[in-house]
């Protein structure tokens, strides 16, 4: 997964640099809470022991590309992959999607994305990992500092994903996991 992240990556930087297009490139902290309706308790459980909500940490590594310009708005294409660890657990997150920015009067540039991907997760108590579909919707503030440079002020998304589970080998479905993501930092912009 983090080759095909690593090329892809690569390729936007490159289509970037090489057509003077507007983009970004960002590496930020991330904390999320996943949350569960049901508690796990076999060997794969992947938020702990009869746990049905736990905090996540660790760092979103994306960029985003513009294809689209207008007076007001702007339209992007962004990829990132968020890796995260709770509880000796782990979510890696793949994904890719649209974004649309305003520009208004103001300095600040508020954003709204929608994403698809993958969700990797491995439980804590095992070295076995599953591999589900994901989404996410996610909103922000960006405010530039200068002419490389924007303060991510807060990023909050929300989404969802089958996360590894003793469900996943028994005869019972795990509903999904709910993901609550917050996210600040700086986006370094190539113009």
């Amino acid at each position: 997964m983090k080759l095909r992240f690593f090329v892809v990556f690569l390729t936007l930087a490159l289509m970037a640099v090489g057509a003077r297009a507007q983009g970004g490139l960002y590496f930020n902290p991330i904390v999320s809470r996943i949350s569960n309706s049901e508690a796990d308790s076999g060997p794969f459980a992947f938020l702990g022991q009869n746990g049905t909500s736990a905090i996540f940490g660790g760092v979103v590594l994306g960029g985003y590309y513009e294809v689209y310009h207008a007076p007001k708005f702007d339209i992007s294409l962004d990829l990132r992959d968020e890796i995260e660890h709770g509880g000796s657990s782990s979510l890696n997150s793949f994904l890719f999607g649209g974004r649309i920015s305003a520009k208004p009067a103001s300095t600040f540039k508020p954003y709204a994305q929608i994403s698809l991907g993958d969700g990797r997760s491995r439980p804590a108590l095992s070295t076995i990992h599953a591999t589900k579909f994901e989404y996410t919707i996610a909103g922000g503030v960006d405010r530039p500092l200068n002419k490389h440079v924007d303060w991510r002020v807060i990023e909050v998304g929300y989404g969802s994903v089958i996360t590894m589970s003793s469900y996943l080998y028994g005869a019972t479905a795990q509903p999904a996991a709910k993901l609550l993501n917050f996210s600040t930092g700086f986006v370094f912009r190539i113009p």
